[in-house]
């Protein structure tokens, strides 16, 4: 028998790859993969709406803040995240469906997410305003996390080295 990864025996058995350790999720690793596609193919092709608010929101350009887009949690897709501030902004269109939207916004709120949702046309028209919704929220939110990293170097670790070099010379 030919020897197998961990991923490839989940997959093999469709079970959690990570049995509820890590970002399994509870779901299959062959489902994370699938997932990961989709988000991979909504991100080289986003509405028009998603482009201009990606505009706004890469690059830190609101309050400083990072936003990834297309992340996937749990089983689903969110069209925006700021990881610091478990903050996730929906850009909603023709397709989105309120009932499910709900049951979805639940779910994500459970997990410690808040949402906001935001229309396309408000985007399209009034993109400034929706900066300003967004920034207020951010702004209200709390840290997930106190540093940006949760395992930081020891303080004055990598200091400690720089002066150690420059002494010896």
């Amino acid at each position: 028998m030919i020897d197998q990864t961990p991923l490839d025996q989940a997959r093999r058995l469709n079970s959690p790859p990570l049995q509820g350790r890590g970002r399994g999720w509870g779901l299959s690793a062959g489902r994370l993969d699938q997932l990961k596609g989709f988000a991979r193919e909504m991100r080289h092709e986003p509405t028009e709406p998603e482009k201009r608010l990606w505009a706004r929101l890469s690059r830190s350009q609101i309050g400083g803040h990072k936003f990834r887009r297309q992340s996937v949690i749990g089983p689903f897709i969110v069209d925006f995240l700021c990881p610091q501030k478990a903050l996730i902004v929906e850009v909603d269109g023709d397709t989105h469906v309120a009932g499910s939207d709900v049951a979805r916004d639940q779910a994500l709120q459970q997990q410690g997410y808040q949402v906001i949702r935001i229309a396309n046309q408000d985007v399209m028209r009034n993109i400034e305003g929706v900066c300003a919704a967004i920034l207020g929220a951010l702004d209200q939110a709390p840290d997930r996390w106190a540093s940006p990293h949760p395992n930081p170097s020891p303080e004055g670790e990598g200091l400690f080295q720089i002066n150690e070099k420059t002494s010896d010379q």
